[in-house]
């Protein structure tokens, strides 16, 4: 669900877009970070928030951080 607004606020179109790990965090609502292959050797880490369920909105993406690797351990960022 967040795929459009990486692809639109890292100015790219992303042919892979594979969740390949994630940590969450319990806030009012929920923090995920999540490592995403976006090519074949290129990964991202996505900073996501989802609101409480009664709020009835979608997930929103906060932050991205670009340029890691499959190796990259996914942190607080």
């Amino acid at each position: 669900q967040v795929k459009p607004q990486f692809e639109s606020r890292a100015s790219v179109n992303c042919a892979v877009f594979t969740a390949i790990a994630y940590k969450t965090q319990v806030v009012a609502g929920t923090i995920y970070f999540i490592k995403v292959q976006v090519s074949d050797a290129e990964y991202v880490h996505l900073k996501v928030f989802q609101s409480l369920p009664h709020e009835n909105l979608g997930p929103s993406l906060v932050s991205f951080q670009t340029g890691k690797t499959r190796d990259d351990p996914l942190t607080y960022f």
